[in-house]
Order: C-alpha cells, then sequence, then structure tokens
C-alpha cells in the first residue's frame, strides 16, 4: 500500500453531499457509477440501498473496518480542531457549526463502515489508488472524484493529474470532478494545465457552478466527456 493508516484523517461525505457537489439528478444515480478516492464516504452505502450501483476506489480499503474505525475515533478531536481554527475559511449556511457538521461526518463514516465488509466482498469498495486503474475490467456510464485532483495540487503534478483523467475516462463516458480548486481555497495551478490538456486532446469539458460551497471559492465542477 502507498500510505499508512496513521498518515490520514477520515472526512467522509454523504449522499447528499454528492448529489450537490456533482449535480447528480435522480435519473443519473440510477447509472453505473465508479467513484474515485471515495475514503470513508457513505455514497455507495446509500445508493446500493436505493437500488444503484456503484464501485467505489480507494487506497484505505486495504484496511479492515476495525482499523479505519479506530483511525475515525482517533482524529475526531483534531477534526473539530481544524474547523474551529479555519472556520472563516467556510461557508456554514449548510451545516451551521463545527459540531454540527462533525457530527454530519462521524453519520456519514459510521454508515460506511456498517457497510464496509459486506461492500468489500460484493467488490462494491475496491484498494486502489490513481492514476492507475487498469485493475478495474469493467467500464460505467459516470465517474466521479471528490476532493482529490485539484485539492492537492501542491502534492500532485500536473502529469499526474493528466493521466488520472485518461485512466477515468477510459473506464466511463462521463467524469466529474469537485472542486477545482486547492485546498487553501486558492484558484488550483492545474486547472489551467489540464484544460490545454484537454483541449490538445479534443476532449469537451465545462466547467460548471454547484449548489454546494462548503469550502469558500469551492463551487465548481469540471465535467469531462469521453470521445
Amino acid at each position: 500500500m502507498g500510505f499508512k493508516l496513521q498518515e490520514i484523517v477520515p472526512w467522509g461525505r454523504n449522499l447528499e453531499e454528492y448529489r450537490k457537489m456533482f449535480r447528480l439528478t435522480d435519473q443519473e444515480l440510477k447509472l453505473s457509477i465508479l467513484s474515485c478516492a471515495d475514503g470513508p464516504a457513505s455514497f455507495n452505502s446509500e445508493l446500493t440501498e436505493m437500488g444503484g450501483s456503484c464501485v467505489s476506489i480507494d487506497p484505505l480499503y486495504a484496511f479492515s473496518a476495525l482499523q479505519i474505525r479506530n483511525r475515525i475515533d482517533e482524529t475526531a478531536d483534531e477534526v473539530y480542531d481544524q474547523l474551529c481554527r479555519n472556520r472563516d475559511t467556510y461557508n456554514w449556511d449548510d451545516y451551521q457549526t463545527p459540531e454540527n457538521l462533525l457530527q454530519v461526518r462521524l453519520s456519514a463514516m459510521s454508515e460506511f463502515l456498517s457497510d464496509y465488509e459486506s461492500g468489500k466482498s460484493d467488490g462494491r469498495y475496491q484498494e486502489g489508488s490513481l492514476p492507475d486503474l487498469s485493475f478495474l475490467t469493467e467500464k460505467f456510464e459516470l465517474v466521479l472524484c471528490s476532493h482529490f485532483l485539484f485539492t492537492y495540487s501542491g502534492h500532485l503534478s500536473g502529469t499526474f493529474h493528466q493521466e488520472a483523467i485518461v485512466q477515468m475516462l477510459e473506464k466511463g463516458r462521463e467524469l466529474r470532478i469537485f472542486p477545482v480548486c486547492s485546498l487553501d481555497g486558492s484558484p488550483s495551478p492545474r486547472l489551467p494545465e489540464v484544460e490545454l490538456f484537454l483541449q490538445q486532446q479534443e476532449l469537451e469539458y465545462r466547467l460548471e457552478l454547484v449548489d454546494h460551497e462548503f469550502q469558500k471559492g469551492g463551487n465548481r465542477m469540471l465535467r469531462i466527456f469521453s470521445n
């Protein structure tokens, strides 16, 4: 595996947040979906319960449910402290307070953990890391990538972004990436590089506003369509 569990701070989002981040309609939730860098999100669990079809990819899935649960417990206070220290960089319209947001996150991660072992057995949670998705043999109608590309612009090169996008487009007809700003909310320096790359590859793409803006300035999604 490419990292140690002690190096990450789990941060799970729920289906309603995915709806807003990616402007997902009820009809689109019926598509076959690949969700990359999914972490301990409850999106897969909730969507499966609704009768949807989703495969989630993340290096976190190398670990057991107990290991992930312990790490969540270890970092909950750290997450809360970070939210309080940096609260001015966030938009609190949806969550009101750091306490409320922490409970939303813990609830989503609890839902994920309750589904995790059965989901792994069903192949819905698969260990894997962008940019390499060669281990996946199936194709999907929609690919999602949340809070990874662009978010960690300072750690992931332009070449990494390009390779990850190519791999994800090989697995699905459409790719949606959210957000397109860096971790500190500043415009990602990778976005102009990626746009130039997409133009060179003659790939259709659009930058769209979404109804989710917790991180100030983080309310745009990149949609890319496979040839």
